[in-house]
């Protein structure tokens, strides 16, 4: 392969990547509009129905997203009375989320999700195992590469 064509599109990993996470993200659109939610907040609420009462901290690593970010969205959520934000006793500087009735009555709801989404992407189940097992590879080797 030649220099010039490592700068062509088309061989460039980061731009399927690119497409395909905006492509889904589209095609749960309609599924979280029923429960009227974004695709972040639905990340959120993933994360705190497999296990509430956590700090911004903790919700903010298991996303990868900067408290900066994830601050204005928990205060979205705390306005449609999905989650509670709570200053920590034990230190000040830490925020506490928990979620609300509300909230947590919605996993009910959000069950159907994963498998109507699964209904459009229409690809084999083995398929779509093997390549998010590639994504979390790959996801690992850039985590530890931005660490160096």
């Amino acid at each position: 392969m030649s220099p010039e064509d490592h700068l062509k599109l088309e061989n460039q990993i980061c731009f399927p990547l690119y497409v395909t996470s905006r492509l889904l993200t589209r095609a749960y659109q309609p599924l979280l509009a029923e429960l009227g939610i974004t695709y972040p907040q639905y990340l959120v609420l993933l994360v705190l129905w497999e296990q509430d009462g956590l700090k911004v901290s903790a919700i903010s690593e298991k996303l990868f997203l900067n408290s900066n970010t994830l601050t204005p969205l928990l205060k979205r959520m705390e306005q449609l009375n999905l989650l509670t934000r709570v200053r920590s006793k034990e230190d000040e500087r830490q925020v506490d989320i928990t979620l609300t009735e509300k909230g947590k009555l919605m996993q009910k709801s959000a069950k159907c999700i994963p498998e109507n989404l699964l209904k459009t992407i229409k690809l084999p189940a083995e398929e779509l195992i093997q390549f998010k097992a590639t994504l979390h590879k790959l996801l690992t080797t850039l985590e530890e590469a931005d660490k160096e």
